[in-house]
């Protein structure tokens, strides 16, 4: 990178190529006033801002340094640019304290494509669409088209709009080959509109803006992911077969993972949610958030996961950051003096939907350090319990809550679930269980990426729809990959039931066949399991599931592999064609396919009643899984009927040998 520094007419450039520019023609920073109004309820966020001032900064002095350049914008701003090889650092200085709204300006190109700004579940491109960067509950219903969307909405506020995510963060990837981070938690959006500039919006200044640039895509990865921290590689045992979602007491999930077994379905691990207790809500069956076993639901569970190890398998639960009013960690919790409070020194209570809980205030080292050792180690770790499902994070609230940081919540709110992350991940590296226990998360931010062992695309629709059903964990995969959570998977069948929308058998087997080709497969009963498809209640999906479950363990030797690299060096399991197809156009923009290394395809069918699918092959001989058919570059039809989802592997592969024994097995 190099600087052009000149009072009039200032660029960061590489190789031609201007990435910033501050001039009279095309002012790179705004700044100004704004007060926002922001409602949570349960989760959801009614977000508005009225801005009372905006004014675009002049350059006003300019002095160069060894490093870089220091440049003064009036009384309002001074940037300290500091460049080194191919990355560069812009730090900022606040000398106006009245200005708490910031806007940069980066110049862009109309065919450019950006990716990235945390998980997104509609659209992986972010180009021509601004993206709010808060987190949230993704919402019941993406589509404020949709009935069920409008109905969450008046009934309980808590429709979304496609940006709405579990995951944001203020980082993009741009296909003119850099990436953009923001080093902020404050409420921010990324507005990809404009055919000659992003417009990035920040809800204070931030310390610094970071710009890396790289000749490959792959090459890019590597850089940003160095500066992220990378995920750690998953427990073996992962891919011994499937992790079961069953709940109910002993008898039943137990009884349920027998029943499994016995239709010669490998199950790697049981997943019992509610093996804390449960409680009804008008939402579905929930849990009781005291996050130690249950004696009457789940009697001796200690002495059962001993005996589940026995037999090669792991047994998971489930824990958040929130303990439930008059529950018996919660007492434990205000004789330690853990909870965040409001300003007249009483407990925050959240409402949660029919029950109200504390706060851990995470802030608090003291607060933190209980939670690892007396709640995660004590009662999940300390009882051989392998891994958890580590929810929430995106519920802290922004009005009158009191943190131990002093830090305003509007800027502490983005960071929680980063936070989230590390408690657990300190408490399973200290317990020496890092790469044996795995936690999966939904909620995330900047930071997220380390202490993360395993994303999970969180609430999807039990549907087909397009921006809340199966395809959405496809794109999520894909832009969670592009800032550096390269490990990721889904609820096969997805969870959220309600109007009348319930899983059938067709979304339940689509799912999976899509799951096989992916890190993990885990199923869960939903969050009204009684009325919806559930796969161990009929014949033959316990059958097809089966067959799909050992596709995946087949899949191994390739899955571990890629694993590896994504701890290595962030190369995300499930790929976007571009990574590998730098110069194919129609790469840049698929978001319903992706890429298992260099090698093998996946263009899972996301749509209800197909029995063939069209899939777009980039450059190559690419032979199809089921009907060894050979193809090459462009659209082709291929027979889909359920159970075969289309794959294709390249002919010349490493892996052709492990695909043709798949079909041999499995066709």
């Amino acid at each position: 990178m190099n600087l052009i520094n000149c009072l009039s007419d200032w660029h960061l450039d590489d190789h031609g190529r201007t990435l910033l520019c501050a001039s009279a023609d095309f002012p790179m920073l705004f700044v100004g006033c704004g007060q926002e109004s922001v409602d949570m309820y349960r989760g959801n966020f009614k977000i508005e801002d009225y801005v009372t001032e905006r004014r675009a900064l002049s350059l006003t002095s300019l002095r160069e340094r060894p490093d870089g350049a220091e440049l003064e914008f009036g009384d309002d701003l001074t940037v300290l640019v500091m460049v080194s090889g191919d990355c560069a650092e812009l730090r900022f200085t606040r000398k106006n304290p009245y200005v708490n709204r910031f806007w940069l300006r980066v110049p862009a190109e109309v065919d450019e494509c950006c990716w990235g700004c945390g998980e997104q579940m509609s659209y992986f491109n972010l180009r021509g669409r601004h993206f709010p960067l808060w987190t949230s509950e993704p919402g019941v219903g993406r589509d404020k088209t949709t009935y069920v969307t409008w109905r969450s909405d008046v009934e309980n506020k808590a429709g979304g709009d496609y940006y709405n995510t579990n995951f944001p963060q203020p980082t993009y990837v741009s296909s003119r080959h850099y990436y953009l981070h923001a080093d902020t938690t404050a409420y921010a959006d990324f507005d990809f509109r404009h055919p000659d500039f992003h417009e990035l919006q920040f809800w204070e200044v931030p310390s610094s803006i970071r710009l890396e640039t790289a000749d490959s895509f792959l090459e890019l990865l590597r850089k940003e992911t160095a500066f992220f921290g990378r995920q750690p590689e998953l427990p073996g045992w992962i891919y011994n077969g499937l992790i079961i979602g069953v709940q109910g007491g002993s008898e039943r999930s137990f009884g349920l993972l027998e029943k499994t077994l016995q239709h010669d379905i490998p199950v790697s691990g049981v997943w019992c949610q509610d093996w804390c207790g449960r409680r009804v809500t008008s939402f579905g069956k929930r849990l009781q958030w005291d996050w130690h076993f249950h004696p009457e639901m789940y009697p001796d569970l200690p002495a059962e996961i001993e005996k589940l190890h026995a037999r090669g398998i792991r047994f998971l639960g489930y824990i958040n950051p929130y303990l439930v009013e008059g529950g018996e960690l919660y007492q434990e919790g205000l004789e330690a003096g853990v909870f965040a409070r409001r300003s007249d020194g009483s407990i925050y209570l959240v409402d949660f939907g029919e029950f109200s809980c504390g706060v851990i205030d995470l802030t608090d080292p003291k607060a933190y350090a209980w939670f690892k050792d007396e709640v995660i180690k004590k009662h999940s770790l300390d009882i051989g319990i392998d891994g958890w499902m580590a929810d929430f994070g995106e519920y802290l609230p922004t009005d009158d809550i009191v943190l131990h940081s002093g830090k305003s919540p509007m800027l502490e709110h983005n960071h929680w679930p980063a936070l989230w992350a590390r408690c657990n991940y300190d408490a399973v590296s200290e317990s020496g269980k890092l790469g044996e226990a795995v936690y999966f998360m939904r909620a995330g931010f900047t930071g997220s990426q380390k202490y993360c062992t395993l994303l999970w695309a969180g609430d999807q629709s039990v549907d087909f729809t397009r921006h809340d059903g199966l395809c959405t964990v496809i794109c999520a995969a894909l832009s969670a990959g592009m800032i550096g959570c390269g490990l990721t998977h889904s609820d096969i069948g997805g969870y959220t039931s309600l109007f009348d929308n319930t899983r059938t058998k067709e979304v339940f087997l689509r799912w999976a066949e899509m799951a096989a080709f992916t890190p993990v497969m885990r199923t869960h009963e939903g969050n009204r399991p009684d009325t919806n498809f559930q796969y161990y209640d009929d014949e033959d999906c316990m059958n097809r599931l089966a067959r799909l479950v050992g596709i995946y363990t087949s899949l191994t030797p390739l899955l571990k592999t890629l694993v590896k690299e994504n701890a290595e060096s962030g190369i995300p399991v499930q790929r976007p064609l571009f990574l590998h197809h730098e110069d194919d156009l129609r790469c840049l923009t698929e978001q319903f396919e992706y890429l298992l290394g260099p090698n093998v395809l996946v263009a899972p069918v996301w749509q209800e009643g197909q029995t063939e699918w069209n899939v777009y092959l980039p450059e190559g001989e690419w032979i199809h899984l089921w009907t060894a058919k050979t193809y090459g570059q462009g659209d082709c039809v291929v027979p889909a009927p359920l159970g075969n989802t289309p794959v294709f592997y390249r002919k010349d592969s490493r892996w052709a040998p492990m695909m043709e024994e798949i079909r041999r097995r499995f066709a």
